[in-house]
């Protein structure tokens, strides 16, 4: 029976990330190449040198890949090898968040339903999305960027506090739940994210600002979509294992 539910979820989470692929093929990839121009534009001789000198690069938002030795980090060709990478890891990213999603509703002992689906999407987007974006949001190849390991932590610390956040709104009807609530919310952003260094860029601020905005609202379809797809698949889980 667990084996069934764990496979619903991966399911579920799977085809979130699925859509989640396509929209960053049709939306994100297009801008990601044009910010990858002005990046390498910029310097290309320094770009060079970097590429090869620095042991890991940033593939996603709060993931990298890294090289033995100094060697340079190995990246899938333009093209269909990039797509298919790009959809392998949104498809894995979809699974995992998915499996996050369930271990919060089993800790919480709230279900997630084909009725509150939906809701708990939204939810994971405020808390996955949202709240970090408002600190760290993100950015298009060719921008300068603060530390990776600060902004990992940072990025990681403002979603347990938010989502904690969110859970004693919904959950805790004391007064000082909601507090509490206020003050886990507003603290990563009271501490600040780490401030990327004041480094020129020729990257125009209307592409930076059209990836932020298609990239938050990518992550709003893939929670939503995640939140229902779940609430469905243990829907119908529950379904089939009450007896008739």
């Amino acid at each position: 029976m667990i084996g069934r539910i764990v496979l619903a979820v991966l399911i579920a989470g799977m085809l979130a990330g699925l859509v989640l692929a396509g929209i960053q093929h049709v939306k994100l990839t297009p801008l990601i190449l044009q910010g990858e121009v002005y990046e390498t534009a910029a310097d290309p001789v320094a770009s060079a040198i970097a590429d090869a000198n620095k042991p890991c690069v940033e593939t996603m938002p709060g993931m990298k890949m890294c090289s033995d030795d100094n060697r340079p980090a190995w990246e899938p060709a333009e093209g269909l090898q990039r797509t298919l990478f790009t959809t392998a890891a949104s498809l894995l990213a979809g699974a995992g968040f998915a499996a996050m999603l369930a271990g919060v509703s089993l800790l919480t002992a709230v279900p997630i339903t084909k009725n509150n689906g939906l809701i708990w999407g939204l939810c994971g987007f405020l808390a996955v999305a949202v709240a970090p974006a408002a600190g760290l949001p993100p950015e298009v190849p060719g921008m300068p960027v603060a530390d990776l390991l600060g902004r990992q932590v940072w990025w990681v610390g403002t979603i347990l506090a938010t989502g904690i956040g969110i859970y004693l709104i919904a959950k805790r009807p004391e007064i000082w739940a909601k507090v509490l609530a206020v003050v886990l919310i507003a603290l990563p952003h009271i501490v600040g994210a780490p401030v990327a260094p004041s480094t020129p860029t020729t990257v125009p601020p209307g592409l930076a600002g059209e990836f932020v905005a298609n990239s938050i609202a990518a992550a709003a379809v893939f929670w939503c979509a995640m939140g229902l797809l779940l609430g469905y698949a243990l829907d119908r889980f529950q379904e089939e294992i009450q007896p008739s």
